[in-house]
């Protein structure tokens, strides 16, 4: 049985009054204006604004959907100039500055953004400051047809590859099973829903506004990949652990889950392989890089698609702005870890449940469990993600949006279940199997299974929740591999347009009731779960890796808040020339930020930090050179120094530990000749022990580049 279903287009409506008739009204004095602040609570008031806001809206629908359309849609604007929202910008930017580290005052902080609030807020009121109109419901349901047949191929398949997916491994049979069971269920339940064709005018329109998207691309990607081969400029023991995953790939070992390191999901071990292939970098530190900077690369385009859905193509190409260059997720991306995966399967998930919910469209449910299901192979913070899903369909089902399909809302929420769990469906094997090893490393964090909790689990979670959420503006942590420590994790400009635009979202959902604005903000703290439920060590939270989701509504909200500030100057010439003259004022401010936190604070931090393992690599290197193999060829370990399995990886060498502790020196005695031997200069035991073994050594200091701190001392017998 085979059906299908397209959504009819929005019927257009007659003129009615708009918000801005509303506002003037109760804007024309100071007694009409707070008798309003008093009223708008009210079920009388709140229905007849919800009513105006509500024609308003059906109004611009058709024209909303037009992809074509390079502005947000917005109310018609005061003719005055807006001085109160100018004021609230300026006041804070000004306070943000204040909580940088260098400039830190925070009672000053703290007072301007109080008075940068109060503007911000009676600039809205004033009509000046607004949010572009979220776009309408469409009124089509779901059909609730399938294709039968598609449908029991997908269960058979499925429980086929349930089966056949033991012992930790990919097969090839059990690998078809599984990409089998997923293409017949979007078989089964895809609906062919055509788009009309764009017109000439159209037309025009969609290739200048592609013209200025690849543009920003082309500045988001210098951001993205600029001295990628050496920024970071050295591995460390997560980077052999991941190294050594990827090397068992290539001797067989085609896991699921890779049990090394307490446990790590399948995605980048195999995308590092492809990427190794394509790249010709082989198993190294720059493969692991490229890997996860390509992956950082592929969200931005779902940055944009979720600020377009949330607020027009002029909101996409801010978030696509902001993301792109912010230092957080381009700091997560450079490092060669898993990082990237969790905001990379967010986003998706995020654009097609909430484009799905708006349009009704049970395809973007499918893709939303699609993304949530590959999620789940990623990062294990992406684990939070199916709750953020299950969040928001009840909040729909909760708010008026959805009357009259509240029961398909649950039938779309076992759509988007269904197909995460089929995608899932090998790590759920395996989570069977081995349920500790699965759960250990996410419960070594939330629980005391590792050490005891350093005071009750519910005062643990409030101070990480509210560390968490102060990090985008105050704190963003201590961890120095992967950020700059205690400065905020979003910049100047983009910083103090998401508080303001938290407040303006705010009053926009008292006003409206529209319940995308609430899930906006309530996504982030559930977002934020993966660092705060660190409670077994809350010195680790904030971390800007485990929050990386929540970076994606963080900067759509300052781009909402953006997009307000070019709207609200009106549409004159001169008004329009200030309008943009300010915007790319505060886009240049926030790109200058953040290529000096990355490309100069970053980078210098992190070569103070870090062991050169790439210059005993080169050593390594050029011992084998010289005399054709590299098996008498050690490094003595020393306490908090570096991982001796690293400089093997820079010399290509990525399967061995060239580790030799001291009480095992004398085992090297057999060895043919010649040797080598590298250690710590203070490691005096060590160069006594040798001295006594080898009297005819030769003892020499290698000079580091870096710092003089990073020297090592080289032994060498040569016979």
């Amino acid at each position: 049985m085979s059906s299908e279903s397209q959504l009819p287009p929005p019927e257009p409506q007659e003129s009615e009054a708009t918000v801005l008739d509303l506002f003037k009204s109760v804007t024309k004095d100071w007694r009409s204006f707070f008798n309003f602040v008093r009223s708008v609570f009210s079920a009388e008031r709140r229905a007849e604004v919800e009513r105006v806001v509500a024609e308003e809206t059906r109004q611009t629908a058709s024209q909303a959907e037009a992809e074509s359309e390079p502005f947000a849609l917005s109310t018609p604007r005061s003719a005055a100039f807006p001085w109160r929202m100018v004021g609230a910008i300026l006041l804070a930017l000004f306070a943000q500055w204040m909580l940088e580290p260098s400039t830190r005052r925070v009672e000053l902080a703290l007072s301007l953004y109080a008075v940068a609030f109060a503007l911000a807020l009676w600039s809205y009121f004033a009509d000046e400051w607004q949010l572009p109109i979220l776009r309408a419901d469409l009124a089509a349901g779901d059909p609730l047809t399938l294709r039968v047949i598609p449908l029991i191929f997908s269960a058979i398949f499925s429980g086929a590859a349930f089966f056949d997916l033991g012992d930790n491994l990919f097969t090839w049979r059990n690998l078809f099973l599984w990409l089998a069971a997923i293409a017949c269920f979007l078989w089964a339940l895809w609906l062919k829903t055509p788009r009309a064709p764009l017109g000439p005018e159209a037309r025009r329109k969609a290739m200048l506004w592609a013209a200025l998207i690849l543009a920003v691309t082309g500045l988001v990607l210098f951001f993205r990949t600029y001295r990628v081969d050496n920024l970071p400029s050295e591995p460390f023991s997560d980077h052999a652990e991941k190294i050594l995953d990827v090397y068992d790939i290539t001797q067989g070992k085609t896991h699921i889950f890779f049990p090394r390191n307490t446990g790590r999901e399948a995605i980048q071990m195999y995308w590092t392989l492809l990427t190794a292939a394509v790249f010709g970098t082989g198993l190294s530190f720059l493969s692991l890089k490229i890997g996860t900077v390509l992956l950082g690369i592929l969200t931005l385009p779902f940055i944009y698609l979720l600020g377009k859905e949330w607020g027009g193509p002029r909101v996409g190409l801010f978030a696509l702005f902001f993301f792109g260059i912010a230092y957080w997720p381009n700091i997560t991306s450079r490092i060669g870890l898993r990082f990237p995966l969790y905001p990379l399967f967010v986003a998706p998930a995020l654009l097609y449940l909430i484009r799905g919910l708006r349009t009704r469209n049970r395809n973007d449910f499918l893709l939303c469990g699609l993304a949530v299901g590959l999620g789940l192979h990623g990062y294990s913070p992406s684990r939070i993600v199916p709750f953020v899903v299950v969040a928001a369909v009840v909040l729909y089902i909760l708010h008026s949006q959805s009357q009259g399909v509240r029961k398909q809302a649950l039938w779309w929420l076992a759509l988007v279940t269904v197909m995460a769990v089929i995608v899932f469906l090998p790590l759920l094997r395996y989570s069977m199997d081995n349920p500790d090893a699965f759960s250990y490393r996410a419960l070594s964090r939330l629980s005391g299974i590792e050490t005891p909790l350093p005071s009750p689990a519910w005062q643990i979670f409030l101070s990480n929740l509210w560390n968490g959420l102060r990090m985008f503006n105050w704190d963003d942590g201590n961890i120095w591999v992967n950020s700059l420590p205690h400065r905020p994790a979003l910049d100047v400009v983009s910083g103090a347009l998401f508080l303001i635009g938290v407040a303006l979202v705010l009053m926009r959902y008292f006003r409206r009731r529209d319940w995308r604005d609430l899930f906006l903000l309530v996504s982030i703290p559930l977002l934020l779960l993966p660092s705060v439920i660190s409670l077994a060590y809350p010195d680790e939270n904030p971390a800007l890796n485990r929050a990386g989701g929540a970076a994606i509504p963080a900067i759509l909200i300052a781009a909402l808040a953006l997009d307000g500030v070019v709207t609200g100057f009106g549409s004159g010439k001169k008004r329009m020339v200030i309008a943009w003259g300010l915007t790319g004022a505060l886009l240049a401010v926030s790109a200058y930020q953040n290529y000096d936190l990355v490309f100069k604070q970053f980078d210098t931090q992190y070569k103070t930090g870090s062991w050169n393992t790439s210059e005993m690599g080169k050593v390594i290197s050029d011992f084998r050179a010289k005399y054709g193999e590299t098996d008498t060829f050690w490094i003595v370990p020393f306490p908090y120094w570096i991982d001796t399995r690293l400089p093997g990886v820079w010399a290509g060498i990525p399967n061995r530990d060239f580790a030799m502790f001291k009480e095992n020196l004398a085992s090297t005695v057999s060895a043919p000749f010649p040797k080598e031997f590298l250690y710590r200069p203070d490691d005096t035991e060590a160069e006594r022990i040798l001295r006594e073994l080898y009297p005819q050594g030769a003892v020499s200091c290698y000079t580091s580049a870096v710092d003089p701190s990073k020297d090592f001392m080289i032994y060498f017998v040569e016979k």
